[in-house]
């Protein structure tokens, strides 16, 4: 894209040479994911400036339907995208949540690309939950008529990477549906796998449908802009306190930080972001293990580093991929951790899966295969109604044992250490569909075992600060009420005001048999559904692999059992709260 900047040049355009001559340095300096970011966002801002009054929505068979499926907004943003890049090319396009999308309306759909997150270790995102059950079913129509493509989201972190794009691409397959484009599958680096999607995606639809389709053009208002990426801001550690007691096996942290210079803007549910490189230590051993030189030089893309540079600052070396996994078992097939499979990614680094085994990689494919560094997210526990221009994290130190070396998490374990005054890196990850309810007066249930508690500590700071007049309900648990009995004061000191109506808690380890919060939910049953009939939000916050799915199937079989229906319909319940943003998870 680069080679055809000069001829922009030449080519008369609405700008002042200043302005050209900062347009041809920018896109000069930009990599190819950037500039089709570029060109995309140049369309959306096209589109939501032209006077041209909106024309009527195109009929199925002469659009490119874009449906998305998102919990934090990455999974709308990159349909956004796709349909201002569509559009820009003359297509007419609808952009629509799959939440409001029917199966009549897939039935009738000719050209149809999705963009749908995976969260945690394979849960489907909220907006999509009934949709993704109804096309499960025998309902669903037969889709020979249909070219679609998916845009599957996903940490790759987790055995189960994309796993419902996967399943959406499969189902639609089997439905009779032909592929429009090849399926991509984005890791948290989202810009590299979407830009050459949306690229490929355009230029089959253009094909298909053909231009002519441009006379009948998309309600601009339904096509968001694509937003800037959070910034990010240096942050001061202003307290580190040990939440559990000294005799725990666990260490949980409260950490308040107040931002350096400008604060960044939050609101209760959002996530802070942590940057973090990896230690010097991790790097020398990864070094030692593999017997490569640090100093040699790796050239990837337009960017060239030694070897140690890209290990300090841009690729994983505590958290394995699946990717990475499946590439060193494919490449070593005799490697002795083989028959681990994807267990390794719970427990195991980078050097670990050298110590097993020789992996016989020059530096160059190791960058190639290692995944970039990531920040690490953590649940905000502070509104800024309450403190300020300060932000309060809940950070539960990752502690894991691998043939006798202890291995820490990349963030928790630097946070722990951190003394007063020290600085990090943070920005801010919006979290849309975590949020308090717009009337002050509904209620709150929350669930929140472990450091899942942290957000339930911003949304009462918020509405205490609001004079809000809902009832509050608090689900905690954890292993030993002594111990790890999380911001304890807080929680009594607020029962005992009235500012929290209901505590229940259940702490795993006090008793011979092991007691968690999804058994103290069938005791209440009656009572919190009482509270769902009145309106009550309900919420859930923290570990997916196991905690979130015992709570919600704990919550279906309370619901059958006190209306007296089955689980099918009490899932369908739930499904219905969700899409009505009254069932809310944030899961990790």
């Amino acid at each position: 894209m680069t080679q055809h900047s000069p001829a922009l040049a030449q080519t008369p355009a609405p700008l002042s040479p200043q302005q050209l001559d900062t347009l041809n340095q920018l896109l000069a300096g930009s990599s190819e994911a950037a500039l089709w970011w570029i060109a995309g966002y140049a369309a959306g801002q096209a589109a939501q400036r032209s006077p041209v009054a909106p024309k009527p929505v195109a009929t199925a068979g002469k659009r490119l339907t874009v449906a998305y499926g998102s919990q934090t907004g990455n999974a709308k943003a990159a349909a956004s995208a796709l349909a201002q890049q569509a559009e820009a090319q003359g297509l007419a396009v609808r952009l629509i949540n799959l939440a409001d999308y029917s199966l009549a309306e897939l039935g009738r759909e000719q050209f149809l690309a999705i963009a749908i997150s995976t969260q945690g270790d394979g849960d489907p995102p909220d907006d999509a939950r009934i949709f993704l059950k109804q096309l499960a079913s025998a309902r669903a129509p037969k889709l020979t008529d249909l070219r679609y493509t998916v845009l599957a989201l996903g940490d790759s972190s987790y055995a189960k990477f994309c796993e419902i794009g996967r399943l959406l691409d499969q189902r639609l397959a089997e439905l009779g549906g032909q592929a429009l484009s090849a399926r991509a599958d984005a890791d948290l680096d989202i810009e590299q796998v979407a830009a050459p999607w949306r690229a490929s995606t355009v230029e089959a639809a253009v094909e298909a449908i053909g231009k002519s389709a441009a006379t009948v053009t998309l309600l601009r208002p339904a096509v968001a802009p694509v937003t800037h990426a959070a910034s990010r801001s240096q942050a001061v550690v202003l307290a580190n306190q040990r939440l559990t007691a000294r005799d725990s096996e666990l260490d949980v942290r409260h950490v308040e930080l107040g931002f350096v210079g400008p604060a960044l803007r939050y609101e209760p549910g959002d996530s802070l972001q942590v940057r973090v490189n990896n230690p010097t230590v991790l790097i020398d051993e990864f070094l030692a293990r593999s017997g490569l030189d640090g100093e040699v030089k790796v050239e990837r893309g337009d960017r060239r580093h030694s070897l140690r540079e890209w290990l300090h600052s841009e690729r994983e070396l505590t958290r394995l991929s699946l990717p990475l996994l499946n590439a060193i078992l494919a490449a070593h097939p005799e490697h002795p951790l083989r028959e681990r499979g994807a267990a390794l990614l719970e427990t195991h680094q980078v050097p670990d899966l050298l110590a097993a085994g020789r992996i016989d990689w020059d530096a160059a494919r190791w960058v190639a295969e290692l995944a970039p560094l990531k920040a690490r997210a953590y649940s905000i526990a502070s509104s800024q109604a309450s403190v300020g221009d300060e932000v309060h994290l809940t950070v539960a130190v990752r502690r894991d044992e691998v043939a006798g070396i202890e291995r820490l998490g990349l963030a928790s374990g630097h946070l722990a250490a951190l003394a007063e005054g020290a600085e990090i890196e943070v920005s801010v990850e919006a979290n849309p569909r975590f949020r308090l309810p717009a009337d002050p007066g509904r209620d709150l249930i929350m669930i929140g075992p472990g450091t899942g508690v942290a957000p339930f500590r911003a949304f009462l700071q918020q509405r205490l600060a609001e004079g809000a007049s809902g009832r509050h309900w608090l689900f905690f648990g954890h292993r030993h009420l002594r111990r790890e009995f999380l911001y304890q004061t807080e929680w009594l000191s607020a029962l005992k005001r009235g500012q929290l109506q209901r505590l229940d808690v259940a702490f795993s380890r006090d008793q011979p048999e092991r007691r968690y919060v999804q058994h103290v939910l069938a005791e209440q049953a009656r009572e919190w559904v009482s509270w769902i009939d009145a309106g009550a939000h309900l919420y859930v916050c923290g570990d997916a692999r196991r905690m979130a799915r015992d709570v919600e199937q704990a919550l279906i079989e309370s619901i059958a059992r006190i209306r007296g229906i089955d689980a099918e319909a009490a899932s369908d319940e739930l499904d219905a709260l969700a899409s009505a943003g009254r069932y809310q998870r944030d899961v990790y």
